[in-house]
C-alpha cells in the first residue's frame, strides 16, 4: 500500500507494541464510536496498548485527489490492489492498520480470527481502514468506527497543501468576520408592561390604526407610492425594496444619519444647503435617501416624486444621467456604491467592505465568498476570498454557463405548491432558485484555456473551481440574469423563463464549512474555516421580503415591486400600490430577490378575525 509496512506507530522509540493498560483517570483513557454511536471496545484497545496518538505518521499514507478527496496511496501509485484471500479487486477494500494485509468487504470480517499471531496481539488487528474513502472500519463491530486523531491525520493531509497556498496568496479576512459570534435564538418579540407605556406615550398612532371599521383595510405603515419621473419605474421598484429593508429602514428611522446634521460632521461631503455658488455638488445621497424615509412613513398615503434623490444619484452616477430606461440591478449597486463614499467619507475611517463595518450599505448587504481552485493533478488548492454585496445567477442551467458574482445549500422549500401550471423552462424542466444556487457552489472544470499554475506541481494544470459563502450577509440579494449579450454573435436578448422561488429559504448548504466537510468526507475533526462559519450557520434562515420583477422586452420593459409586510403581499407599481394575493408573486417573473435573515424579520402577529 505504501513505503511503510504499517499505518500505525507506536509512541516509544522502540516500536514493540505496549501491553501495559493505563491507569484508571489516565488521560490516556479513550473512547471511541460506531457509526450507530456506541463504543468500538476494539480501537480503544489498540490506543490502550499502542498508545494516546497512533496515527500520527498516518498522514504520510494519504493521497488527495481532486476535490480534496482522501484515500490511501499506493506505491506504485497505479497498482492494482487485490485482496489477499480471494485475489479480486472490487470497489470497496480495506487494509489492517497493525500488518497492512488488504481483504475485500467479505474476508476483511475474518481476518482477527486468520491472522497468525498470538492470541493477545488478535486484537490489534481488528481495526482496518477503507482504502478508496480513508475512513476506519472495525472488524469485530463490522461498522465504521471514528477516531479524532484519525480524522485530524486526514484532514492535515488533505488541506497541507491549500495552507501553503494560501499563505502565500489568500489575503486575511478582517477581524470582523473571523471572530465566533454567540449563537442567537429566534424568538418573537412581545412588548412587557413597562415597554407597552414607553410605546404607548413617546408614538402617535396612524389613521389606519385608530380606525375602528373592521371592514376598512389596514394600510400598513411605510407604503407609499412614488411618482414616475419619465422611464424612473427602475428607481422606484429599488427604492421601495430599500426603503422596507428591516435593517436599513430601521438604521434611517431611528436618526443614525441625519441630514441636518450631515454638514456638520463633515465638510468633505456638500448638501443642499451649504454650497450655493457650487455649480457641480457632489451631493450626499445618503441625505436624500434619509429624506424618502421621512417622506415615506411620515403617515402620508399620497405618492411622492423623488427628484431630489434622483438628481443625487445623477451626480453620483454621470454616466447614467438620462431619461432613458436603465437596468434596476444596475442602479442597485449604483445605490449602495454611493452610500458606502458618502458614508465612508463621514465617519473618516477606511476599513475595507468586506469586513462589513465601513457603512451602512455594507453592514446590511455585504458577505464573503470563498473561491477553491483545485488541482486535478496533485490536489493542491488555492483559496480566496471576495467581498460581495449581491449574487447573479444563470437562469438556463442547461446551457452550461456558470453563475458569476457582480460586484463585490438543504433548503427550506414551502409547503405549498410554488410554480403555476405549465411554467417551466425551454428544454422543459422547471428553474428554481435553489438549482440556481446549486449549480453556483457546484465545482466546475475550468477549460484548457483557464489553466493556472500549480505551486505544487510548478507547471500550468487543468483545475477545477468552486464557489461557496464565506460569511452571510444580513439581507442576500439574488439577482437573475435575464439580460443576455453576446459580443460574437452581436445580438441582445431577454430570457423569459419562469424561475420559482421560495419564501422561506435555509442557505447552510451553501456555506464554505458545509461546502469543505462535504469536500473532505464524513470527519469529526474541526478543519481549517469551520469554526469562524458556526455563526453563519445560526443564522442562515432566510425569509423573502421583497420581489423586483421585469415585464416587457429588452428595450421596453417595466420593472415592478412586490413586498411582504406582516406576511401580507403589496403590489408597487410606481405611485400605485394595490394587495394581491401569495399565487401571484409565485407567478412573477422575479428578477431580483430580497431575503432577510429570520431572527430580523417578523411575521404578523396571530389575530382572531371574528
Amino acid at each position: 500500500m505504501s513505503k511503510n509496512n504499517h499505518l500505525i506507530q507506536p509512541e516509544s522509540e522502540n516500536p514493540q507494541i505496549d501491553n501495559r493498560a493505563p491507569e484508571n483517570g489516565s488521560p490516556d483513557v479513550y473512547t471511541a464510536t460506531t457509526g450507530g454511536g456506541a463504543s468500538c471496545e476494539h480501537l480503544s484497545e489498540l490506543r490502550s496498548r499502542v498508545g494516546s496518538n497512533p496515527f500520527r505518521n498516518f498522514p504520510d499514507c494519504v493521497k488527495v485527489r481532486p476535490l480534496g478527496r482522501a484515500s490511501i496511496r499506493r506505491d506504485p501509485p497505479q497498482a492494482l490492489v487485490r485482496c489477499g484471500v480471494c485475489q479480486q479487486a472490487p470497489h470497496r477494500l480495506y487494509t489492517c492498520v497493525t500488518c497492512a494485509a488488504v481483504f475485500c468487504h467479505v474476508h476483511v470480517a475474518l481476518h482477527p480470527a486468520d491472522v497468525d499471531v498470538d492470541d493477545s496481539d488478535r486484537s490489534l488487528h481488528y481495526i482496518a481502514v477503507d482504502i478508496d474513502r480513508a475512513e476506519l472500519f472495525c472488524c469485530g463491530c463490522r461498522d465504521q468506527v471514528y477516531d479524532r486523531d484519525f480524522d485530524a491525520a486526514v484532514v492535515l493531509a488533505q488541506t497541507e497543501a491549500a495552507v501553503i497556498g494560501s499563505m502565500q496568496e489568500t489575503p486575511l479576512l478582517p477581524v470582523e468576520s473571523t471572530r465566533k459570534r454567540r449563537r442567537v435564538e429566534y424568538k418573537p418579540w412581545t412588548p412587557d408592561v413597562n415597554e407597552q407605556v414607553l410605546i404607548v406615550g413617546n408614538s402617535n398612532p396612524f389613521p389606519s390604526q385608530m380606525n375602528n371599521d373592521s371592514t376598512t383595510p389596514e394600510v400598513q405603515w411605510g407604503l407609499r407610492g412614488l411618482n414616475n419621473l419619465g422611464n424612473t419605474c427602475f428607481m422606484n421598484s429599488v427604492l421601495q425594496a430599500l426603503l422596507h429593508t428591516p435593517p436599513l429602514r430601521n438604521y434611517f428611522l431611528s436618526d443614525k444619519h441625519n441630514r441636518y446634521f450631515c454638514q456638520r460632521k463633515n465638510s468633505t461631503i456638500v448638501t443642499r444647503s451649504s454650497d450655493k455658488t457650487n455649480k457641480n455638488p457632489v451631493l450626499c445621497l445618503a441625505c436624500d435617501l434619509d429624506a424618502v424615509f421621512s417622506a415615506v412613513f411620515s403617515g402620508n398615503q399620497t405618492p411622492i416624486s423623488p427628484a431630489k434623490f434622483l438628481y443625487s444619484w445623477w451626480k453620483h452616477a454621470s454616466n447614467l444621467a438620462s431619461y432613458e430606461q436603465q437596468d434596476a440591478h444596475e442602479f442597485f449597486i449604483s445605490v449602495l456604491d454611493g452610500i458606502h463614499e458618502t458614508m465612508q467619507n463621514d465617519k473618516g475611517k477606511g476599513p475595507s467592505p468586506g469586513s462589513g463595518d465601513c457603512c451602512i450599505a455594507h453592514r446590511v448587504f455585504s458577505g464573503i465568498l470563498r473561491s477553491d481552485v483545485m488541482c486535478t493533478a496533485c490536489g493542491f488548492t488555492s483559496t480566496t476570498y471576495d467581498p460581495c454585496i449581491d449574487i447573479s445567477l444563470d437562469l438556463e442551467l442547461s446551457q452550461g454557463t456558470s453563475a458569476k458574482v457582480t460586484s463585490k445549500k438543504s433548503h427550506k422549500s414551502h409547503k405549498k405548491k410554488e410554480a403555476e401550471p405549465g411554467k417551466s423552462s425551454q428544454n422543459g424542466r422547471l428553474s428554481t432558485l435553489i438549482g440556481c444556487l446549486d449549480h453556483f457552489t457546484r465545482p466546475e472544470k475550468l477549460g484548457s484555456d483557464q489553466k493556472f499554475f500549480c505551486q505544487h506541481c510548478q507547471v500550468r494544470q487543468e483545475s477545477l473551481k468552486q464557489m461557496s459563502i464565506r460569511k452571510l450577509p444580513l439581507v442576500s440579494c439574488f439577482h437573475i440574469k435575464r439580460f443576455e449579450h453576446s459580443m460574437i454573435k452581436k445580438m441582445s436578448r431577454k430570457v423569459d423563463h419562469y424561475l420559482q422561488f421560495p419564501f422561506s429559504l435555509d442557505m447552510s448548504p451553501y456555506l464554505s464549512s458545509s461546502i469543505l466537510r462535504s469536500r473532505f468526507g464524513n470527519r469529526i475533526f474541526s478543519f481549517e474555516g469551520d469554526e469562524q462559519d458556526t455563526s453563519c450557520e445560526s443564522s442562515s434562515e432566510f425569509e423573502l421580503f421583497a420581489v423586483i420583477t421585469h415585464t416587457g422586452k429588452l428595450d421596453a420593459g417595466h420593472y415592478v415591486t412586490y413586498l411582504r409586510l406582516s406576511n401580507q403581499w403589496y403590489k408597487c407599481d410606481d405611485a400605485w400600490i394595490t394587495q394581491v394575493s401569495e399565487n401571484i408573486v409565485r407567478a412573477a417573473q422575479g428578477y431580483m430577490m430580497f431575503y432577510v435573515q429570520k431572527m430580523l424579520y417578523y411575521k404578523a402577529s396571530e389575530k382572531q378575525v371574528s
